[in-house]
């Protein structure tokens, strides 16, 4: 297990989008695995940027891991921030016109729908959201 800690800021996206997508390289990871990894990285990293610590500047551990035998590529989130359960909320009604909808969960559906495997949990006074992909 790989593991690099970033200041939860917007910025930071593109550099572990980088750090990751250069990991997925050297695993051979298929192109269309990729892009869904990179656009859970864009939506849980965000999420943490913009919501994760709105009085005080924070950071984000970002841990990967790769299990060859089955070639399930696994992302763990770890912050500090408000305690946040992303999965406790209810799909959105992707039925309804956009004038119907309830204002955000668009991200983390998509990433629910993209990845393998997806969890949460609160230890220890952190945020902790694993990803698993099959590569």
């Amino acid at each position: 297990m790989q593991e690099m800690t970033f200041p939860a800021v917007i910025e930071s996206i593109s550099k572990v989008t980088e750090w990751i997508d250069e990991t997925l390289e050297k695993l051979d990871c298929a192109m269309k695995a990729q892009m869904q990894i990179d656009v859970a990285i864009d939506e849980i990293f965000g999420n943490i940027a913009r919501y994760a610590y709105p009085d005080q500047e924070g950071s984000a551990t970002v841990k990967i891991a790769f299990h060859e035998a089955t070639r399930v590529f696994s992302i763990t989130f770890v912050d500090q921030g408000i305690p946040f359960d992303p999965l406790s909320r209810k799909d959105p009604d992707t039925s309804l016109g956009l004038e119907e909808r309830e204002i955000g969960g668009l991200g983390i559906f998509l990433v629910r729908k993209t990845m393998d495997d997806v969890s949460y949990q609160y230890r220890d006074g952190k945020n902790i959201l694993c990803l698993k992909k099959s590569i």
